[in-house]
């Protein structure tokens, strides 16, 4: 029998090179898995009949361009959309032989922390359904803590791949910004979105982020990558990390969370690490608003030109105007909207230098102090979230709440660089996740660092109560 709770994606790529198991055991027993577990979690919002292929499972996350799957984005305004080709991600995939099982919720465009802004019914945590997965990827993400996947593709704008990795006790990479294509990705923000991978263990996220890495003539930002090692090293000898001040001293960070993160980095002294403290002071304080006015800007321009023409819904009236202000109007639910008319306003005759100008300002601030940063560390280290995950409906009455959520994930993504969350305990009896942040293209430092606290945590990924 399969146990696809504790079943690797590297694993099971061993169990098919042996002939152990067959392609179609392996699909069967995840199938299986969703069939006893999806309808308490909601990972899914479509699935594939049957195989196409004879390797090892995948989940995509629904803003992932399939050709001749829906691809929704958790709106209703791309409900029944089915792409005529494949996004570069999606193709590479099927290229290595991965079988994509189906499409995973998601906030509605990447837009929350929770996953409960999808339009199709919010996603709950595999260790205590009463819980969000986190976001804007809780889908993918618990897809993978539940036994429903091996592994999964998410994207990450604010922490979409990071921070849902966190809340489930997973692994998730957010890859340097250009380092994988977003050919055939949904947009939301242009300059700061990033497909990456949502795994169990450190070695399964360096597979996936090989098999979707590189130079896209199709993605104008991609960028040649270093070629990606698999990790094996057991000892952080000679690697220095630094740990934000700013970044453990925050307001709102539980202290279960704390005392988990200050454990590993104990754990990575003893392992040979030389741990320091540094400085991000503009990054943590300006980080959330320069980011809420940066993406929702984009954002503003980028759902544009869901207008009813095109693809999409189409609310029947008889007038051009009328019918695209209808089909908005039904189509986006309510977090688009704001962040739409958010956005316009940043955008707008009279306010753009005020807003957006003075964001781009700031977030060349932010990319100085990490590159300062790097100048004494290799990596640098902090909790991934705040808090814990935290009840279904806690936040959803509170924009901002909801918005701090990305608090410590949001400063590296807005200058552009490579995050890893490992899972570094409990609080509560849920998981804690540490957060690594490296320069750009370090993705092998990150995996190194990553792989060796992993071994020494020994942290039990299977939620406790599916043990």
């Amino acid at each position: 029998m399969i146990d696809t709770l504790r079943l690797t994606a590297e694993e099971a790529l061993g169990l098919l090179e042996r002939r152990e198991v067959s392609a179609r055991e392996l699909w069967d027993a995840y199938r299986a898995a969703i069939d006893e577990r999806d309808g308490e979690l909601h990972c899914f919002l479509s699935l594939v009949d049957e195989p196409a292929g004879e390797g090892v499972p995948i989940a995509l996350k629904d803003v992932i361009g399939t050709k001749g799957i829906e691809t929704t984005a958790g709106s209703k305004i791309l409900k029944g959309y089915v792409p005529l080709y494949d996004s570069t991600v999606a193709r590479r995939c099927k290229e290595a032989g991965l079988v994509t099982l189906g499409k995973t919720n998601t906030d509605e465009f990447a837009m929350g922390s929770s996953t409960e802004n999808s339009a199709f019914g919010p996603s709950r945590n595999p260790w205590d359904p009463t819980r969000v997965p986190g976001g804007s990827g809780g889908g993918s993400a618990a897809a993978v803590a539940g036994g429903l996947a091996p592994w999964a593709l998410g994207s990450d704008t604010g922490g979409s791949i990071k921070q849902p990795a966190a809340l489930c006790g997973i692994v998730g990479l957010r890859p340097t910004y250009g380092t994988v294509s977003r050919y055939g990705i949904v947009a939301f923000a242009s300059s700061l979105d990033q497909v990456g991978p949502t795994t169990k263990t450190v070695r399964d996220c360096a597979l996936l982020y090989r098999t979707i890495a590189g130079r896209d003539p199709s993605d104008s930002t991609t960028a040649d990558v270093p070629e990606v090692e698999l990790p094996e090293r057991e000892d952080l000898r000679g690697v220095r990390i630094g740990v934000p001040k700013q970044m453990v001293e925050a307001e709102g960070i539980e202290s279960g969370v704390k005392d988990a993160f200050e454990r590993t980095i104990q754990l990575a002294r003893e392992l040979g690490a030389e741990v320091g403290e540094c400085e991000l002071p503009l990054s943590v304080e300006y980080g959330l608003p320069c980011y809420y006015l940066v993406a929702p800007a984009e954002a503003s321009s980028n759902l544009a030109r869901y207008d009813g023409v095109r693809y999409g819904l189409r609310a029947p009236e008889d007038a051009y105007h009328a019918m695209v202000m209808r089909t908005r109007d039904e189509g986006f639910g309510d977090e688009p909207k704001r962040r739409i008319m958010l956005g316009t306003y940043a955008l707008s005759a009279g306010y753009f230098e005020a807003y957006y100008g003075q964001a781009q300002k700031v977030r060349t601030v932010i990319r100085r102090e990490h590159a300062e940063a790097f100048e004494r560390f290799d990596v640098l280290a902090s909790p991934t979230s705040p808090t814990v995950a935290f009840e279904l409906g806690a936040k959803t009455q509170d924009p901002l709440a909801m918005y701090a959520n990305d608090l410590l994930t949001i400063p590296s993504c807005m200058a552009g660089l490579p995050g890893l969350n490992v899972p570094c305990g409990l609080s509560e009896g849920l998981p804690v996740g540490l957060q690594l942040i490296g320069p750009q293209f370090a993705e092998n430092a990150l995996f190194a660092a990553g792989h060796a606290l992993e071994r020494a945590l020994g942290f039990d990924r299977v939620p406790e109560r599916l043990r």
